[in-house]
């Protein structure tokens, strides 16, 4: 049953929107969407961009596994020219999950057939893929990293959180080690390894993972470590300033060099009352953060991500994905929702709230950068009227390419289903009830970790996954 998202047109949206004051616009012309655009010097066909959406189904060695490899097919079908690949690890170390998917030498001929099953999907689909710009996401999942964290500060809201023992539920405490200048500036060469192994399986685009409270975003914040990697905004930013160096200087010219940026990071939230989301205990001026007032954490401030952003420009970024927020900490800022994970808290605010966030800060980048090729998110909460709030921004200049997530995971082919009836397919839309990330969230598999799919609409893949992961942990199956 929905809770929030009770709208039958885009008339009733609006009204919606007119009550609470936000600035959500819909447009039924979608042809803003499927204009073309130039980015780094490639063509890219249209304005849709499938979000890099982990699914948690790589081997133990990092080699992607079958459902992988089925992901990008559906992925490269489905009619976006724009594919962001997901979070693939430097290191064996920086895995999030022990099935996350980690590019080496022994691993590069699966990530070689990811590439080329996804074109040829897509040609077979659309046509061509000429048009097609298809890219890999290298990540550190620093203090989310298996089996240990790997933190870069001490942040006195997260520290509590973080487990630094997962056999006894131990946390992070003030004596954890810090991950050392050394150990970042050896990180560096091996973003720089990573960068020319996807170059060498055919990626077009390299994106340097700044968010989520991931290692690099993490230090983007770290105004309370020592050194010359914390501190000031200078040292604060020079560990991705000299990572995109590096891999700026290790691929050729044409390869576009992107970046996902956290622009907010916002602070955690728990379970309150009534289930509700409550922000966790906090001292001000905060210590740590990205694109927030220190007095003021529930305010985005984008002064240091727009300065970041110029500077990443002159270091040849010419691709920026804009999100915020931290999935294990306050995912209602990163995904606004209908439903909750099992084990997360109800939304503290109306979820078109959280859209609303994304577009207003979003549009504030654009405006400051208005050739820059700018990824925009928040968009799968608006449901079937996804397309036409996405095509409003475009025609007013809000974002430059409109990114899904989720509900490229309960319907791949939605740009195709755009082209050819004007409209989604309203039985297959993503209803934002979190069953994607119960899965994530799911560790009791004999790998270590559930595989995460839509399992209301993938059922082929997911259905008998998502029963196992009910009778293990005793899920509750949204209503």
């Amino acid at each position: 049953m929905a809770r929030f998202f009770k709208y039958k047109s885009v008339a009733e949206l609006e009204a919606e929107n007119a009550r609470l004051g936000t600035d959500l616009r819909f447009s039924d012309d979608l042809a803003p969407a499927f204009a073309p655009l130039t980015i780094g010097g490639r063509a890219v066909g249209n304005r849709w961009c499938v979000h890099p959406m982990e699914g948690c189904d790589g081997e133990s060695d990092g080699t992607p596994g079958e459902l992988t490899f089925r992901r990008y097919v559906r992925f490269g079908a489905g009619g976006a020219k724009l594919l962001w690949g997901e979070a693939c690890a430097v290191t064996n170390e920086s895995r999030a999950t022990p099935r996350q998917i980690t590019l080496n030498e022994s691993t590069k001929p699966a990530f070689a057939r990811i590439v080329s099953d996804c074109r040829t999907a897509h040609r077979a689909a659309n046509g061509t893929d000429a048009d097609l710009l298809f890219g890999l996401q290298l990540t550190h999942s620093g203090r989310y990293s298996h089996p240990r964290p790997i933190i870069a500060t001490h942040d006195p809201i997260l520290d509590p959180r973080t487990v630094a023992n997962k056999q006894t539920g131990a946390k992070v405490t003030a004596d954890y080690p810090l991950i050392t200048d050394d150990e970042l500036k050896r990180l560096v060469d091996d973003y720089a390894r990573a960068a020319r192994l996807a170059v060498e399986v055919g990626f077009d685009f390299i994106d340097m993972k700044q968010c989520h409270r991931y290692l690099a975003n993490e230090l983007l914040g770290a105004r309370n470590r020592p050194g010359p990697y914390g501190g000031s905004y200078e040292n604060r930013t020079r560990f991705m300033r000299e990572a995109i160096q590096a891999v700026r200087a290790a691929v050729p010219s044409h390869i576009v060099i992107a970046t996902r940026l956290n622009i907010f990071d916002g602070i955690p939230f728990h379970k309150g009352a009534n289930d509700n989301g409550a922000p966790d205990a906090h001292k001000l001026p905060l210590v740590n953060g990205w694109g927030m007032s220190e007095t003021d954490p529930f305010a985005v401030d984008l002064t240091e991500p727009i300065r970041w952003i110029g500077e990443m420009r002159a270091l040849g970024v010419t691709l920026v994905n804009a999100t915020m927020g931290n999935p294990y900490a306050q995912p209602h800022y990163g995904r606004p929702f209908e439903y909750p994970p099992p084990d997360g808290y109800e939304s503290p605010e109306h979820p078109l709230t959280g859209v609303d966030r994304h577009f207003r800060a979003t549009e504030q980048i654009q405006r400051a950068f208005p050739d820059l090729a700018l990824v925009g998110t928040g968009y799968s909460y608006l449901q079937e009227f996804l397309p036409q709030a996405a095509a409003a921004n475009l025609r007013d200049g809000r974002v430059s390419i409109v990114g899904v997530g989720r509900a490229t995971l309960s319907q791949p082919d939605w740009v195709r289903q755009l082209l050819d009836n004007g409209k989604l397919d309203r039985k297959r839309v993503c209803r934002t009830f979190s069953y994607c990330t119960a899965l994530m969230r799911s560790k009791q598999h004999p790998l270590g970790q559930f595989p995460a799919g839509c399992p209301p609409f993938d059922k082929e893949a997911y259905g008998e996954v998502w029963k196992e992961a009910q009778a293990l942990l005793e899920l509750k199956k949204p209503t």
